[in-house]
């Protein structure tokens, strides 16, 4: 499963203005980790993180649990707005 392509269909489908929205892999120093990067739009940063982070705390859960099901490397996201 292509987790950078899940982490931008779960971040689209919260935000308002889905064209803003940049989800990219970065390389790590680490040999299991996998670091994505998701960018998104200052009026839509609150819909992606959520209350007290639930939203974005959920969005990690989701995409480590799907990271995990196929062997799986430990994936940090982080989420920032333009």
């Amino acid at each position: 499963m292509d987790l950078v392509k899940l982490t931008e269909n779960l971040v689209k489908s919260v935000v308002i203005n889905e064209d803003s929205v940049s989800v990219k892999e970065f390389p790590t120093d680490e040999e299991n980790v996998m670091f994505i990067q998701v960018m998104v739009a200052e009026e839509d940063m609150g819909r992606v993180v959520g209350k007290n982070g639930n939203a974005a705390r959920a969005l990690r859960t989701l995409v480590q649990t799907a990271s995990s099901l196929e062997g799986g490397k430990f994936v940090k996201i982080d989420i920032d707005k333009f």
